[in-house]
């Protein structure tokens, strides 16, 4: 969507939203609205459309192509939370005492109302106009299946493949562009057939996709500079700088703090819930690898039995499964096993936002498989990241290798907030928190009779 558009859509949010408080203090003073309360909102508007707007950005509300309408109506009735929060911090501190908190308590309510059936409307005409894409998978068999998977597996409808090419890419790809909207490169291809087809589609101004190889994750965020008569491109490090680290630990000391303490009565009552449900100890403490490959002692709430992997030995968790305790699934499912790890973040151990750490024993493993999998090690484990955002729990060990290799390639104090404020999202959704299931390990399947298989 372009900017214009995502511009005129947050200039209408915001009318709306300044409508529906002074609607709410319409309902609460019967039309009849006393001038000095009034006033407070009004020295307050200003800052408070201004949150308003921050917030919206952050949740991701302006981003279309990956949402249902489902999505909007949660993500509204969170943002509308938020704000009403918000609010009350911001009328604090700028001493607009007058302000009154029914009004807030109403405009959660009126706001959250009017919001969901605008960007309903929105996204059904964003739906209707831009429709479903019309996609072309190019690479090897392995590779389009792979992504045919992808696409299938995606919880709204936004792309649909139409067509894969396992052979002859070139030819196959200029003979039937023009039915499909987007052509992708799901795989390696040889450099002189892959700049002809750059050629090709950026001539007929075809949109192009580009999968998270390394070769092109290396060219993610890139410096631009000038020697001379020559513009060169410098590729950025899968590092964070030591300033942007700085910051960032600062950051994870005072809201790992923060958040100690608000959640202290969550994390007392779950102790006791552990401890009365099962047998053995409250906490479980498991070695991991974070930052500089170093190993740590990460700290949950026990969700499994005592003895879970005595004969199994180290276990990938799955979906349903067995060792998990009934409390165990509760505590999984909403993410309150994690809260012991503020304590990790407060030792350094962690970060809030970060790849999530992995035990030894896997790490040896994915090494094995993968030769830049140590680049995850160049930034401290987090409780949440960037795969658990925009990925899936299930997901495979080296698609969530590059969603942490974005993650710190991209990394800025914004997307740690972003991120933050989206894992609140996925606390409520079953997919986000389940393990690896049976359909995650199967490499055959059969193609829908509408894709066409080009060689």
């Amino acid at each position: 969507m372009s900017q214009t558009k995502k511009l005129t859509i947050g200039l209408i949010d915001v009318l709306l939203y300044h409508f529906s408080i002074v609607l709410s203090f319409m309902i609460r003073y019967n039309m009849d609205i006393p001038r000095r309360n009034f006033l407070a909102y009004e020295r307050a508007r200003i800052y408070i459309l201004i949150g308003f707007i921050i917030l919206n950005i952050l949740f991701g509300i302006y981003i279309l192509y990956n949402k249902r309408i489902m999505d909007f109506i949660f993500l509204t009735i969170i943002t509308q939370l938020s704000m009403g929060l918000v609010i009350m911090v911001m009328t604090f501190y700028g001493r607009w005492f007058a302000f009154p908190r029914s009004v807030i308590f109403i405009s959660f309510f009126v706001s959250s109302f009017i919001l969901i059936i605008w960007r309903s409307i929105v996204f059904k005409l964003y739906v209707k106009i831009d429709g479903t894409k019309k996609v072309m998978v190019v690479g090897s068999e392995e590779a389009c299946m792979a992504a045919v998977r992808n696409f299938d597996s995606s919880k709204n409808n936004r792309h649909a493949v139409k067509a894969i090419v396992i052979d002859n890419f070139y030819e196959n790809i200029k003979k039937h562009m023009n039915s499909v909207d987007i052509v992708y490169l799901a795989d390696k291809l040889v450099e002189s057939e892959k700049i002809a087809i750059y050629d090709l589609l950026i001539g007929q101004n075809k949109k192009l996709f580009l999968n998270t190889s390394f070769e092109n994750l290396v060219l993610v965020n890139p410096n631009i500079m000038s020697i001379e008569d020559e513009s060169i491109i410098e590729a950025s490090s899968f590092s964070i700088s030591p300033e942007d680290d700085m910051i960032k630990r600062l950051v994870d000391i005072a809201a790992s703090l923060a958040m100690l303490i608000v959640t202290s009565p969550i994390i007392v009552i779950t102790a006791v819930l552990v401890k009365a449900t099962s047998k053995g100890p409250v906490f479980y403490k498991q070695i991991r690898i974070t930052k500089d490959q170093k190993e740590f002692g990460i700290l949950k709430f026990r969700t499994m039995s005592a003895t879970a992997e005595a004969r199994s030995g180290p276990v990938l968790a799955s979906a349903n499964d067995s060792r998990v305790t009934k409390v165990g699934k509760y505590l999984r499912s909403l993410r309150i096993d994690e809260l012991p790890q503020l304590f990790n973040v407060l030792k350094g151990e962690m970060s809030l936002v970060g790849p999530r750490p992995e035990r030894p024993f896997f790490v040896e493993q994915f090494k094995e498989q993968n030769n830049y999998y140590y680049l995850r090690h160049n930034v401290r484990a987090g409780i949440t990241g960037y795969a658990q955002v925009y990925g899936k729990y299930a997901t495979d060990f080296n698609s969530k290798l590059n969603f942490d290799l974005v993650y710190i390639k991209k990394y800025s104090f914004v997307l740690d907030v972003k991120i933050m404020l989206q894992t609140i999202k996925i606390l409520f959704d079953k997919v986000s928190s389940e393990g690896l299931t049976d359909e995650e390990n199967v490499t055959e399947m059969k193609l829908p009779e509408e894709i066409v298989v080009l060689k």
